[in-house]
């Protein structure tokens, strides 16, 4: 195997800065694949993990990043659903393939660690079934979407959800998961659609690809101004905001008999929702989702072409990218809202 010069970002410490570090990758092992990182997203699941907030962390130091793009540099052994060369999306989310061991790194400091996918680095080692072959007409930028938000916010909508055309669906929170979710209802040209977010950009953004009714959860009870437009509650309503408040909100706004809340925000570690047993036994849902249901290998090209049909430009989601020396940054403007996904830029 060539050895390539890595640069990754890797977390030392809990509540401190990552670190910029030269690594070396070992020999690669059934089921591992080294992929060249063309460019790298920040999800809010890296800003939990760098603040303790997704519990017990035993494998400091270690590598993050769970999406992304990039091409096949090279195979380790049974390696067989891709080829050097070949254009591939990450995701943290399981396809077919082998579930290969997280790889170790070496260093100047110590050990660093891994799990099956890492992407905040210009090389990854990566397990065989979190890659998915490209299409071929997708940017490697907007590329990144496809491998946590979009699939997660798309899939809850077409895998997860009996949405028709004339249902009304509420998204409340508006990051990556929740634009995708809309940009999915608005492909399948779903009428009754309320966002809700404290973003007024976000807000903005999607009247400007056709949206009309918004709540601006900053200065308005969303309840009431739900209720203004669906009196007895939505029939769906997706949340994605990452909040106990948020979740029990979002449950707030359904309908009874047969309205179903459906999230895929995770809080820290520890919290629990409080649900009156009332609105349960009137026939109101409430589900979790784990990646929208998806399969990457089926439904990554689904996903895109429903949305290059729709030509909602979703790389709108996407600010200037940064480079990996100013990952900090990024995380930093993911936390304060000023970015809606911030994009790493790798160089080689």
């Amino acid at each position: 195997m060539k050895v390539p010069n890595i640069q990754a970002a890797v977390l030392l410490e809990l509540n401190k800065p990552l670190e910029i570090i030269n690594l070396l990758p070992r020999k690669l092992k059934s089921g591992q694949v080294l992929v060249k990182i063309i460019y790298s997203g920040i999800c809010r699941s890296q800003l939990m993990e760098i603040q303790g907030s997704r519990g017990k962390n035993k494998w400091l130091p270690h590598l993050l990043g769970h999406e992304g793009s990039g091409i096949v540099e090279s195979l380790g052994p049974d390696v067989t659903k891709v080829s050097e060369g070949d254009e591939v999306i990450l995701s943290w989310i399981k396809g077919e393939g082998i579930e290969a061991k997280g790889a170790k790194y070496d260093s100047e400091h110590s050990v660093i660690n891994s799990g099956g996918i890492t992407t905040f680095s210009n090389y990854s080692v990566v397990s065989e079934n979190r890659l998915t072959i490209k299409p071929k007409n997708l940017d490697f930028d907007t590329a990144v979407l496809f491998g946590c938000a979009l699939p997660t916010g798309a899939g809850m909508v077409i895998n997860e959800l009996d949405v028709q055309q004339d249902s009304s669906v509420a998204v409340l929170g508006l990051g990556g998961i929740g634009i995708s979710a809309v940009a999915m209802l608005l492909s399948m040209k779903v009428k009754n659609i309320i966002v809700i977010d404290v973003s007024k950009s976000k807000l903005d953004l999607l009247k400007k690809w056709g949206i009309r009714h918004v709540v601006d959860a900053t200065n308005q009870n969303i309840k009431e101004e739900v209720n203004k437009i669906f009196s007895d509650g939505v029939d769906f309503c997706i949340e994605s905001a990452g909040k106990i408040s948020t979740i029990e909100a979002g449950f707030s706004l359904i309908r009874s008999h047969g309205g179903k809340l459906l999230f895929a925000s995770h809080p820290p570690n520890g919290e629990q929702i409080k649900i009156d047993p009332h609105e349960l036994i009137s026939g109101k849902r409430i589900s979790g989702s784990w990646g929208g249901g998806v399969k990457p290998d089926r439904d990554f090209p689904i996903l895109h072409q429903h949305l290059s049909f729709s030509n909602i430009p979703l790389n709108a989601l996407l600010t200037k990218p940064y480079s990996l020396l100013e990952i900090n940054k990024a995380l930093a403007d993911l936390e304060s809202g000023a970015v809606f996904r911030p994009l790493i830029k790798m160089e080689h």
